[in-house]
């Protein structure tokens, strides 16, 4: 051998086709295993145990709060319904992880332990995150719950809420697998600007029909007004709104175009302002013009109006023109109506009564010579009994 030969150092040995470790390796390792920490690991299975066992009573105690007669919507309720969809599988990975670390399970077994309970946690959490935010928004819409529209509208959220929760769910997961996500969350926020653009006027409505859900500017069955028309909400859609006019056509409107406009909801007024408009004739006696308010106050209040005012407003051309206003506490605008009708009865009555007379347009003519003395528009005739004699 050269002295060169001796010289070159040996390259180290590289294994080309290393192999995983086979079953009899496993079978191997988890024996000597359990052989050097069997006390440890049953300690750890009974601790274990006792974990899973405390999560269940946790679990059915939510179940009862969730139960509970009476108090569906209320904030404990809501919290209950939520962790009362705890899974079993969340339970025993939590157990076990809590107690992995006392038992010295191989490193294998260990790095397995971790990612089933992140898997676990991470999916556990959406459920729950999904339960609080439908729970919340069911108790937002409070006596709306039995009514079609918020039906099909739960359905929508529930369907976007959970797509939403466990799209972050299975994206947390693929970075603890070590997979790159910046791509997919970019793909992700692009395609979901696209969609809201194509779809813009459809969300529109519908987030216009979710506002009407849970802002409650009106509801079904009550009566409203925008620009001129006054109709009855029949129906509250994911889309449009449907409403039956007072003078009986069907009005179809969009949810966002209707809630562009000022809205009149009669429907919680406690009451009504009714004015009366009226005028007198110039030759009415002005001690009897005084008593005018007077008398319509009386009037009002004999018939379960509340008075407000009333007095002389102008001088008309042809009138002396008043005005009389006064409240209704009534609900019901058939009976309203009826109460005005009987006011104005009562004022014609009185009137007549007090020899109040009411002013019609007139327009008098005058005649005059050139010397602007005013002459009769017609010629002076002689009675008929003169002629004759």
């Amino acid at each position: 051998m050269t002295a060169a030969a001796k010289s070159t150092p040996k390259e180290p040995l590289v294994e080309i086709n290393a192999q995983p470790p086979d079953i009899d390796h496993v079978v191997r390792s988890t024996s000597h295993w359990f052989e050097l920490h069997g006390m440890e690991i049953l300690i750890a299975a009974g601790a274990g145990f006792l974990i899973y066992l405390a999560l269940g009573g946790i679990k059915r105690l939510a179940q009862k709060l969730r139960d509970r007669e009476g108090d569906a919507t209320s904030l404990m309720s809501v919290m209950g319904r939520a962790f009362s969809r705890t899974t079993h599988f969340f339970m025993i990975m939590v157990s076990a992880r809590l107690v992995a670390g006392y038992a010295n399970p191989p490193d294998m077994l260990l790095r397995t332990i971790q990612f089933l309970f992140t898997v676990a946690t991470v999916f556990q959490g959406a459920i729950w995150l999904r339960e609080i935010i439908l729970g919340l928004i069911e108790r937002k819409t409070g006596d709306d719950n039995g009514s079609d529209t918020l039906s099909n509208a739960m359905g929508i959220i529930r369907l976007l809420v959970t797509v939403a929760l466990f799209s972050i769910a299975i994206i947390v997961v693929l970075d603890n697998l070590g997979v790159n996500v910046t791509g997919l969350v970019a793909g992700l926020g692009v395609g979901g600007i696209a969609i809201g653009l194509a779809a813009q006027g459809i969300f529109s409505d519908l987030f216009a029909a979710l506002s009407i859900i849970f802002d409650k500017p009106f509801r079904r069955g009550e009566t409203i007004n925008y620009d001129q028309t006054t109709a009855t909400v029949e129906r509250i859609g994911l889309k449009s709104t449907r409403l039956r006019a007072v003078t009986g056509e069907k009005k179809v409107i969009s949810n966002a175009n209707l809630l562009q406009k000022e809205i009149t909801n009669y429907q919680h007024l406690d009451h009504r302002r009714i004015k009366f408009a009226l005028g007198l004739i110039y030759q009415t006696d002005p001690d009897l013009a005084e008593r005018v308010p007077d008398i319509l106050r009386e009037i009002v209040e004999q018939l379960d109006g509340v008075f407000v005012r009333c007095g002389m407003i102008a001088f008309g051309a042809s009138s002396i023109d008043y005005e009389v206003e006064f409240d209704v506490y009534l609900p019901d605008w058939d009976a309203i109506y009826k109460v005005r009708h009987k006011v104005a009865i009562a004022i014609l009555k009185r009137f007549q009564q007090e020899g109040l007379e009411f002013a019609y347009p007139t327009q008098t003519s005058f005649t005059a010579d050139p010397n602007g003395k005013f002459v009769m528009p017609y010629p002076k005739v002689m009675p008929v009994s003169d002629v004759n004699g």
